[in-house]
């Protein structure tokens, strides 16, 4: 049967945080049940923004990675929670009992994500649940969806078949899969916020400008891992490389310039800085 799954592009989230306040608006005082009780007004982020600053001045870059509730297949809150106060539905969707989780505050530690929220007036922990209560009234994404200005966030109802599908052919990873959950929360260009890059200027010493066009490969142990060209500014740059990877040679050329190498060692996302030819 069809089930749903939320896919996140990455490069296209700006922290606008509509997500957040959209989510913060249909369910702050409103009870939706048998789903979930009323969001408290300050706590909670059942949409939880997380950011990532890498790079050095001037290459910097700040990367964004929303975060609700995975609704995994294989939940571990499900799997700590007691009388059935964790369950999922066919549709995939995975609630938490507003009334039999009363009291089980250990659910909050049980999930790897830190996406499982404790009411405290209320005594029960709460998250996500991807606006079920929308969902069954026969609306296609939930507010957080449908309030996203940039396209970063797409609800999607599918097969399973054809999710796997768009994971193949779109490069969509689940977050952390080595905690072996199943998430249904699927992220493009996820890269961006868990992978370092290597970055740097190209600059015509002579002329006192900068080298557009320059072509700069980057290898490692012999083997290519690519290559970019130097755009207006003279910047290059290297996205998808793992910390603490290496050693890495950039090498660049220019037409009627002797080409330059550089020996990069990569800890983290690093800005070589300018490459004089």
């Amino acid at each position: 049967m069809k089930k749903w799954s939320l896919i996140i592009d990455v490069a296209k989230c700006h922290d606008c945080n509509n997500c957040f306040i959209s989510c913060k608006d249909e369910h702050i005082g409103n009870e939706w049940k048998p789903y979930s009780a009323a969001q408290p007004w300050h706590g909670h982020r059942w949409m939880n923004i997380m950011r990532r600053e890498h790079g050095q001045y001037p290459q910097v870059e700040v990367a964004y990675l929303p975060m609700p509730c995975l609704q995994c297949d294989n939940p571990e809150c499900m799997k700590a929670a007691r009388n059935g106060a964790v369950y999922k539905r066919d549709d995939g969707i995975v609630i938490i009992d507003p009334e039999k989780s009363k009291g089980q505050k250990d659910l909050v530690g049980a999930c790897p994500y830190g996406a499982i929220w404790w009411n405290d007036e209320k005594a029960v922990p709460q998250k996500c649940t991807f606006c079920v209560h929308l969902l069954e009234e026969g609306w296609k994404q939930p507010r957080c969806v449908q309030a996203c200005p940039t396209g970063a966030l797409e609800m999607v109802c599918a097969e399973d078949a054809e999710i796997r599908k768009r994971v193949k052919s779109e490069g969509l990873e689940p977050y952390k899969p080595e905690l072996k959950t199943s998430p249904r929360v699927y992220y493009k260009n996820l890269y961006r916020f868990t992978k370092c890059f290597i970055a740097g200027s190209v600059a015509l010493q002579d002329k006192d400008e900068c080298a557009e066009g320059a072509e700069v490969k980057l290898s490692s142990s012999g083997k290519s891992i690519g290559k970019t060209v130097a755009n207006n500014y003279g910047d290059f740059k290297f996205h998808n490389l793992d910390e603490n990877s290496g050693p890495y040679e950039l090498e660049v050329a220019y037409p009627g310039y002797r080409k330059q190498k550089r020996s990069v060692e990569l800890k983290g996302s690093v800005n070589v800085g300018t490459i004089f030819l």
